[in-house]
């Protein structure tokens, strides 16, 4: 190796040290503690939806989490739903299988994948049947400028469930961990469920460290 190759060399491997340790020295070095009134008063503030971020937490490392509370009603005795809007949205991209492969047993729709975003459920108040697993068929992504893209999970498929999924009864104490890229839903919910949600992000595709629900 010439002189001025070990020279760069050098110059690079400082450069290196140099960001390490600034990204170290910018690593949190306290807890995040997000109370049970926060947690409440989300659910308050947030009634005409069912998925709330309450707060984005940078953990160092180059990577942030997000943590969710998710209030979902009776599948039993749903509410009535809101009226389409005069104008209809742009067509999003298609994604998962085009047609189900044959013999596949068909599940619930409105399944999601989130394409950079795990999530670990903890239910806090009631119960119901989570779908996990399985494929997705003709589903459709996440409009780029849709909440679920930008604040909740990140891009995201929707569809109907099919293939080798699961249905599981959860109650109150249940935790559920789902992997990046893995189909999950509700195919049955007798009164209501409400679980909180913790989204790692290594790919900061959710909104930056820092985030706070509206109101708190």
């Amino acid at each position: 190796m010439s002189k001025r190759s070990v020279a760069k060399f050098i110059a690079g491997a400082a450069l290196l040290c140099t960001a390490s340790g600034a990204a170290l020295a910018a690593a949190p070095t306290t807890a995040t503690i997000i109370s049970k009134e926060d947690v409440d008063k989300v659910l308050k503030l947030g009634v005409k939806a069912t998925d709330h971020t309450i707060r984005v937490v940078d953990m160092g490392q180059d990577y942030q989490m997000s943590v969710a509370v998710v209030h979902r009603g009776s599948t039993r005795n749903p509410a009535p739903r809101p009226a389409a809007a005069a104008n209809a949205p742009p067509a999003q991209p298609a994604c998962g299988l085009a047609v189900a492969p044959a013999g596949a047993k068909t599940g619930p729709k409105g399944m999601l994948a989130h394409t950079s975003t795990a999530e670990t459920y903890v239910v806090i108040s009631g119960a119901g049947t989570l779908v996990t697993g399985g494929q997705i068929l003709q589903g459709k992504m996440s409009p780029p400028d849709s909440e679920v893209t930008t604040t909740l999970n990140g891009p995201t498929c929707g569809g109907t469930a099919v293939g080798n999924f699961v249905m599981t009864p959860v109650k109150v104490g249940d935790i559920a961990v789902i992997p990046a890229g893995v189909p999950h839903g509700w195919s049955d919910i007798p009164t209501e469920v409400t679980y909180l949600s913790v989204r790692p992000d290594p790919k900061h595709v959710l909104p930056k460290a820092g985030f706070k629900y509206p109101g708190l």
